[in-house]
């Protein structure tokens, strides 16, 4: 296939999702009328998905929230609940239990100040500083799934795989460092305004490439 089958392809598949993608990414922006303790639970969502299915870290935090381990559990309660649904579930329980125990007071009013607070980059950074746990990619997710992802990538194996496979990379390195993140995110940034396709649209399309469907 030709550079430019290869792109009218890509669009053409684009197109047929975008729809659906627009929709969710607009639920995605009411985000920023949230609570405090709404953004908290998204937080617990991405420091959860590392290495482990973002379907089974939904279903964790809903049943942390159902049961009020969410916001009052302690650590042996909250890794009891997330064992089989996290890999890592005894640190990532940890880093949940630090990162309310950082927050909570006032209503996470705190964790809202840090989200909505300057630019994207910049939250992005602050976030990535204070919550242990949290990359470039988990705080770029929280991000985007509380309206704040119009210049952010979010790379994990989906997303490296479609850019590769669509040409926006040439290869997908060996191992994720800092400077390899950016790099990559700065090409997918080219490749979106290229397309005429907002970066947030891209990450949930080549999601959506690999398991079928559209989530977050």
């Amino acid at each position: 296939m030709s550079g430019n089958e290869k792109n009218f392809e890509f669009l053409k598949r684009y197109k047929e999702k975008r729809e659906e993608i627009e929709k969710r990414v607009g639920e995605f922006s009411k985000k920023r009328q949230a609570s405090g303790r709404e953004l908290f639970e998204e937080l617990a969502f991405c420091l959860l998905t590392p290495q482990s299915k973002a379907l089974s870290c939904h279903e964790a935090v809903c049943d942390l929230k159902k049961s009020g381990l969410l916001f009052a559990g302690s650590a042996k309660q909250i890794e009891r609940a997330l064992k089989g649904k996290a890999r890592f579930h005894k640190k990532k329980a940890r880093y949940i239990l630090l990162a309310r125990k950082q927050f909570e007071e006032d209503g996470f009013e705190a964790l809202k100040r840090l989200t909505f607070s300057g630019s994207e980059i910049e939250a992005r950074e602050r976030l990535i500083n204070k919550i242990k746990g949290l990359g470039l990619k988990e705080a770029s997710h929280y991000l985007r799934n509380v309206g704040r992802g119009s210049s952010l990538a979010i790379l994990d194996r989906h997303v490296m795989k479609n850019l590769n496979r669509w040409g926006a990379i040439r290869k997908i390195p060996r191992s994720m460092t800092r400077r390899n993140y950016l790099q990559i995110e700065k090409k997918m940034a080219l490749f979106c305004k290229r397309n005429r396709i907002p970066m947030a649209h891209l990450d949930l399309f080549f999601w959506s490439e690999e398991t079928g469907f559209i989530f977050k």
